[in-house]
């Protein structure tokens, strides 16, 4: 099946939940509101304020689309369309609102009545019919007028916008108090208003969605990732463009969906995104099982999506054993609650430009493979890395933001900013972690290159973060049969190299005073070793002497490794001068982590 009729069956399976428009409505932000009660008459006002703005609102075929022109809404909209006061205290272009009032008010009156009708409906009408707004909103306070002009004040705003361009929602205090009164939130109005929009509705024609002869649409909902969203999904208005290229001769021949399919639909995706959605710039990302069934923060590393897990640093697992345990007990959480038949689907919408959105990924999983390429992300991706909530290092699988941020990131103010290219890198990396592709050449690259040039940075840390995802990275395209920690029966050249330059970090880092804070001469020379490894290598244990010197009775400790790591070599490989596989940097990180950890163990300085 494809993504609409995923998002029809969520709409079906889910309809009723209070966050999930109905058909015929949309969302409005709404800067004024007044109450009124059932007989029309004003009884109060007051601003809103942005955190509560948001407004459910019935939408015409035409309104809900509106860009430009004279379209009213059937019940909520601006002042410019339901005040009948509004030229009394404007001024401008726009301030003979005769035509916006009229058409607003013969469409509220057929509403008014026809079989659908609905108090709230009725008490509306009654009021604006009294063309008393703009004065009830000026004597509430609520709009501020000029002393001398006695026009609305022009530098006045309301929650930022204009006060003229105010849109106003409706409170209707009923006798019956068990009614709901605020009229965005009342099921009742809402059926009302479907009831109506559907006995008005033509233009029968085949839905090439479901196979029916239902009312079609061509003017498709925006708001779809916001409120304030002008990107449509579906759109065909382009008759003077390319959009048909020669192939139809007009847009019903092209596409034809039924107006109700295509409101539910979109309303289901925009009521996915509230509570699913993953924003990375201007690409979003929502992910959903068929039945709604919780899921995995793909976003995430391990540690913040499994949180819960572990709210203090002494039970985080110690090793690969315990970390892969826990894992799968997390992973196992998530399957309980699948059925047999559940399927995950994973889209992405990205928009080029202002007034259009593409789908830039589509993907269906059964759910048991989606679990499970989770779940082998998250091992096979783990490293033994620092975690700043611990304040130690951990075994943790990598974000999203850490590889992105590592591969391309650029060091801004002592941390890697995310690259302009982050939505491309994200599309790019989520097969990865929810079908188990491999991480592409060139992200793989660009860590590589990076992590072999540590006086890039000015903040150690930055260079550690990257040395530590590039290393996940690789394990991961190995699935995961790279050890996390130092293999003494490794003997390939890359890596042993590696170690050798973790020696020589850590013997002159030994040497500095308190507080002394400078690149050693292995991180100096970082770059040309990870190229010419063996002629590098000479001018770096020349260097390292006067520092050995300084350790006294360490000296021979350091020597022994040194010794030790070249004896796996032969002398060819030893002389071999050509450029290290990324495998080095893993020799470096598990070399240095072995050297780190015999020192807590015997309390040694090495």
């Amino acid at each position: 099946m494809g993504w609409t009729d995923e998002l029809y069956k969520i709409y079906e399976n889910n309809c009723g939940e209070p966050d999930l428009l109905p058909v015929s409505h949309s969302t409005a932000n709404a800067q004024i509101e007044i109450i009124i009660d059932e007989e029309g008459n004003f009884k109060g006002a007051r601003t809103v304020d942005k955190s509560e703005a948001e407004t459910v609102i019935p939408v015409t075929e035409d309104s809900g689309a509106r860009s430009s022109g004279i379209c009213p809404m059937p019940f909520a909209d601006k002042l410019v369309y339901i005040a009948g006061d509004y030229s009394a205290f404007t001024e401008g272009k726009r301030s003979d609102n005769s035509e916006y009032y009229t058409k607003y008010m013969e469409q509220l009156y057929k509403w008014c009545n026809s079989e659908f009708t609905h108090k709230a409906v009725s008490a509306l009408y009654s009021y604006l019919e009294k063309r008393t707004l703009m004065y009830d909103l000026v004597k509430s306070g609520v709009l501020i007028v000029d002393e001398n002009s006695g026009k609305l004040a022009e530098k006045v705003k309301i929650a930022g916008i204009d006060q003229e361009d105010s849109f106003v929602r409706i409170v209707v205090n009923y006798s019956d108090i068990m009614h709901e009164a605020k009229t965005w939130k009342d099921i009742t109005l809402h059926k009302s208003f479907v009831n109506f929009n559907g006995s008005i509705m033509s233009n029968n024609a085949l839905c090439y969605a479901t196979g029916e002869i239902l009312p079609t649409t061509y003017k498709h909902p925006s708001k779809i990732r916001n409120s304030g969203d002008k990107a449509k999904l579906i759109s065909s208005n382009d008759e003077s463009g390319f959009t048909y290229r020669g192939r139809f001769s007009g847009k019903e021949e092209a596409i034809s969906v039924s107006y109700d399919f295509s409101q539910k639909v979109h309303n289901a995706l925009k009521w996915l995104i509230s509570k699913k959605g993953m924003n990375f710039d201007n690409l979003t990302i929502v992910v959903w099982a068929s039945q709604m069934q919780e899921l995995p923060d793909i976003r995430k590393n391990f540690y913040d999506d499994f949180d819960e897990e572990f709210p203090e640093s002494d039970n985080v697992p110690s090793t690969g054993e315990q970390y892969n345990e826990v894992l799968k007990k997390c992973i196992f959480g998530y399957k309980n609650k699948f059925n047999s038949d559940t399927k995950v689907m994973l889209l992405g919408l990205d928009a080029a430009t202002t007034g259009r959105l593409s789908i830039a990924m589509y993907t269906e999983l059964v759910g048991s493979e989606y679990l499970k390429n989770i779940e082998t992300w998250h091992k096979n991706s783990a490293w033994m890395r620092y975690n700043v909530k611990f304040g130690k290092s951990v075994i943790n699988s990598f974000s999203i933001y850490d590889i992105a941020e590592c591969a391309f990131g650029t060091e801004q103010n002592g941390k890697l900013e995310r690259p302009k290219m982050f939505n491309d890198v994200v599309l790019r990396l989520i097969p990865c972690i929810t079908e188990g592709r491999k991480i592409p050449d060139d992200i793989l690259n660009n860590l590589y290159i990076k992590a072999s040039n540590p006086l890039a940075y000015d903040k150690d840390y930055n260079h550690r973060r990257i040395l530590e995802t590039a290393c996940g990275m690789i394990r991961f395209n190995s699935k995961g049969a790279i050890s996390m920690a130092y293999d003494k029966n490794e003997t390939d050249r890359s890596y042993l190299y590696g170690c050798l330059l973790a020696i020589a970090d850590k013997a002159e880092s030994d040497t500095f005073e308190k507080g002394e804070s400078r690149p050693t001469n292995a991180k100096r020379y970082w770059n040309a070793f990870s190229s010419r490894p063996y002629q590098t290598w000479q001018i770096i244990e020349e260097h390292l002497q006067p520092y050995l010197d300084k350790l006294g009775n360490y000296r021979t400790s350091y020597e022994k490794r040194i010794q030790e790591i070249m004896n796996k070599m032969d002398l060819k490989e030893f002389e071999d001068n050509s450029k290290l596989k990324p495998s080095y940097l893993l020799g470096y990180h598990h070399y240095l982590s072995y050297m780190y950890a015999k020192t807590t163990e015997n309390n040694e300085e090495v």
